[in-house]
């Protein structure tokens, strides 16, 4: 199933959408339209809810989604030169498991010892 996703981006330039997702959903695994569009939504609504609440989302053999705060620190209008406050926020970051990262990579003997190592 994802062979066949991973020759398709190989092959072109591509952005996997939301709509694309629903669309491997219904030819992949056999959802109709709506119930595919409604699961990948309802997929980042949960994702979305869970960092706005401040939880990290972990998905194994893909990544975590962290949030991380970052502090106030001094910045520049670069048009004036002029020193602001650049605010204190908070970030959410995306670290790729080392199974996403050898897929990648193309280091099919790396995700073999790693699918290996998965229960």
């Amino acid at each position: 199933m994802w062979d066949d996703l991973k020759e398709e981006l190989s092959q072109a330039q591509f952005t996997l959408t939301k709509a694309d997702l629903a669309e491997l959903l219904f030819e992949k695994v056999g959802l109709n339209k709506r119930e595919a569009k409604d699961m990948v939504e309802t997929f980042f609504t949960e994702v979305r809810q869970a960092l706005s609440e401040g939880k990290s989302v972990k998905l194994s053999g893909f990544g975590n989604f962290l949030l991380r705060d970052k502090p106030q620190r001094p910045g520049r209008n670069p048009k004036t030169g002029e020193a602001i406050p650049i605010s204190a926020r908070r970030v959410v970051t995306f670290h790729a498991s080392q199974k996403l990262k050898a897929l990648v990579e193309g280091d099919e003997q790396a995700v073999a010892r790693l699918d290996a190592l998965e229960i």
